[in-house]
């Protein structure tokens, strides 16, 4: 068993050491904008290569388009005409002389057709190879041209046979090597354009390439970008979840956070902060829920829940209440009774500190006893000893410690304290609050009894039970007339006849039998319900007065009242309202109060008092004597009649110093104006003796037993005829 809960302790949360510096920065945004910024970099870079790319092969082909296919048509073309030269010299050959002269225009316009494309060919040509073959191109062209001329000659000179000779022996090899020449330069041409095919499409799969390998880059990089966030952020954010899943659950230890970012940090200084705020929170509320704030003791929410904190079972439970601590609130101040609680509080707690060196016979406990403020000046201790020989030497220990009395305000009190004491049944561990509900039972059986201590007995909890039962049973036996009111007579001393009696209520309970009043009043004065028995008997005494009024005008009825009657501020009316019911002479009723009750709340109940005696209504001081301080306001109250009570009276004839005190009583009275009645005379030496006293009334067996029906009816058939009592 604990003594005292573990609160929580939230350290403040600091500034945790920030990672080593490197060169990836350690905030994050700039994380961010630096990965970002280089994802974007290769995107644009890719994307210009692209663009470059799209117009290289824009270019290549409208060159493709432009000079290459021109200038490879041109070669062509150059060949062609060569060709078609040759062809026409031959035809010039053989044709008549008539046709010849439309024939030679056309040979001279290949002829400068050759010429100029050579000479066009000399300007575009930029390959060493190419020019080389376009000059031997040249000197062939100038060659087949003098052949050309001679065998024109001799076709001229009509020479056919010569013609023949010289276009065989000079213009056919000629033509042949010029063709040759306009071939290789062809060729030469095709695979050049070839090689620059080739060399562009080389450079669009290296631009192509390369543009992969950017976009590669780039998907690589988005993938580090990623992975280092997702690392950066998520890994540091699944940490913060779960501290804050710990401090959900009541773990406020500061976070330590593995992290490289200044953000996620500056989130766990903060998460931090709150943990700690909570946990500061948590303790006040904790402090707040299960200490007392008067005594700093554990208060009854705590101690109840010791069957779950606690290892060691609880065997036993003592609770003791400081007694007279409502008096000593209304007169010394609530200061003052707080000021005693925290006495109580620190002496218990004295005793507590040198239990185990108190006895060093007496074996130590399992686990020390918790002490706790339950309310007001009721105090537990809650041990996990069994047996009662512990509990019993705790509660002389803690009597004895209170011997003392506290100085307060220039007065000495007194610390008396009422215990009531509960065990486990033998070897068996009890709840909290099964003991707890015992030992109040036996506190409250302690103080009726007016025993300092007590301990839990089923015989107190069937009490108990019976009296929960007697409220709601008694409110029906009002509402069913379960009640009887049986007088008991009183007599003039002097003259021996009666004047009147004293109305005592009793209950025939239909199941339950007689109720002794004893048992009941109590019981109703603290719940609030004597006011409705109140209620029932001054109309029951009314109504016997009405029917008592043709034959016994001369007879008054008491009643008694009670404390609460006093406070109740509608009782003088509700008297008045019943007195006007009946139609009875109000100084044929009789109030009887009770001497203490008059010091609740002297001044209201003096102004009641008063209400009621304006009204005509006899008043009675109850029980006189036995009172402590409403002689002070005697002179004050509008009563008629003293009643002295019977332990004065018994065995009065053989005791002078009470034969004294009764006179000074009796005088006193006489001095007031009042009428003095004597309770419980049983002998007749008693009544004597009060008679030379002076006493004026007496009432009690001597005279008669309370009387109920036909018995009361007989008693009053022989008052006419009764002079004296016997």
């Amino acid at each position: 068993m604990k003594p005292d809960r573990s609160f929580v302790e939230a350290q403040p949360p600091g500034r945790r050491p920030s990672a080593p510096p490197g060169r990836w920065p350690r905030r994050l945004g700039w994380r961010l904008a630096l990965g970002f910024g280089l994802l974007v970099g290769l995107m644009l870079l890719a994307l210009s290569l692209a663009v470059w790319q799209i117009r290289t092969v824009t270019a290549l082909t409208e060159r493709f388009a432009t000079h290459d296919m021109q200038r490879l048509l041109r070669v062509q073309a150059l060949s062609l005409t060569t060709e078609g030269a040759g062809n026409a010299l031959l035809q010039l050959m053989n044709a008549p002389r008539e046709q010849r002269v439309p024939m030679y225009g056309d040979v001279d316009e290949r002829n400068r057709r050759i010429d100029g494309m050579v000479a066009a060919l000399q300007g575009q040509l930029d390959e060493p190879a190419q020019e080389q073959i376009l000059l031997q191109l040249s000197a062939a062209r100038a060659t087949y041209f003098d052949a050309f001329i001679a065998t024109v000659d001799q076709i001229e000179a009509d020479d056919p046979a010569a013609a023949m000779h010289a276009y065989v022996q000079q213009v056919k090899p000629a033509m042949a090597e010029l063709l040759r020449l306009s071939n290789a330069l062809v060729n030469r041409e095709r695979e050049r354009v070839e090689q620059e095919v080739q060399l562009a499409q080389q450079r669009f799969e290296e631009l192509t390439f390369a543009v992969l390998l950017l976009s590669a880059l780039a998907v690589v990089l988005a993938g580090v970008l990623a992975l280092r966030t997702t690392r950066s952020v998520l890994v540091p954010m699944r940490q913060l979840e779960d501290v804050a899943r710990r401090i959900a659950a009541g773990d406020y230890q500061p976070p330590a956070l593995a992290s490289s970012s200044e953000e996620i940090d500056r989130v766990g200084q903060a998460l931090g902060a709150m943990t700690g705020a909570i946990a500061q929170r948590e303790q006040e509320i904790e402090r707040l829920a299960f200490r007392d704030p008067l005594t700093g003791l554990p208060n009854r929410t705590y101690l109840l829940k010791q069957d779950d904190a606690t290892v060691v079972p609880a065997r036993s439970l003592m609770l003791f209440d400081l007694a007279r601590l409502k008096a000593i609130n209304e007169t010394l101040g609530f200061a003052t009774g707080d000021l005693l609680i925290q006495e109580v509080a620190r002496r218990a707690q004295a005793v507590l500190a040198t239990l185990a060196a108190a006895d060093d016979n007496v074996p130590l406990p399992p686990a020390p006893p918790l002490l706790a403020h339950v309310s007001g000046g009721i105090f537990a201790l809650l041990c996990c000893q069994a047996g009662r020989a512990p509990l019993e030497r705790l509660q002389q220990r803690l009597s004895q410690a209170m011997a003392q009395p506290v100085q307060c305000s220039g007065q000495g009190v007194d610390l008396s304290l009422t215990f009531g004491l509960a065990e486990a049944p033998t070897d068996q561990a009890a709840p909290v609050v099964t003991l707890l509900r015992n030992a109040e039972v036996a506190l409250d059986a302690a103080k009726r009894a007016a025993q300092g201590c007590a301990w839990y007995n089923s015989a107190q909890e069937a009490a108990r039970l019976s009296h929960l039962g007697l409220l709601s049973d008694l409110r029906l036996a009002l509402a069913e007339s379960q009640l009887q009111m049986w007088l008991q007579p009183k007599f003039c001393l002097q003259t021996g006849r009666a004047v009147g009696a004293e109305a005592l209520v009793r209950w025939q309970h239909p199941q339950r039998g007689f109720v002794s009043p004893a048992e009941f009043v109590p019981f109703a004065e603290q719940t609030g319900a004597i006011t409705g028995v109140t209620d029932w008997m001054l109309a029951h005494a009314l109504r016997t007065l009405q029917d008592w009024q043709p034959r016994w005008p001369g007879l008054s009825i008491s009643v008694n009242v009670s404390t609460r009657d006093l406070q109740d501020a509608s009782f003088g009316q509700r008297v008045q309202s019943a007195l006007q019911h009946y139609g009875v002479d109000p100084t044929r009723l009789r109030l009887e109060i009770v001497e203490s009750g008059l010091m609740h709340d002297a001044q209201s109940s003096i102004a009641l008092l008063h209400s009621l005696r304006d009204m005509g209504v006899q008043l009675s001081i109850d029980d006189f004597g036995t009172g402590y301080s409403s002689l002070a306001y005697l002179q004050q109250l509008p009563v008629s009649e003293l009643k002295i009570d019977r332990s004065f009276v018994t065995d009065l004839a053989d005791k002078p110093a009470s034969q004294q005190l009764v006179k000074t009583m009796i005088e006193m009275g006489h001095g007031l104006g009042l009428l003095v009645t004597a309770e419980g005379v049983e002998t007749v030496a008693e009544r004597d003796t009060l008679k030379c006293l002076g006493c004026d009334v007496m009432q009690g067996y001597l005279g008669s037993r309370p009387l109920f029906g036909a018995a009361l009816q007989t008693w009053l058939d022989t008052l006419e005829t009764t002079a004296a009592l016997a």
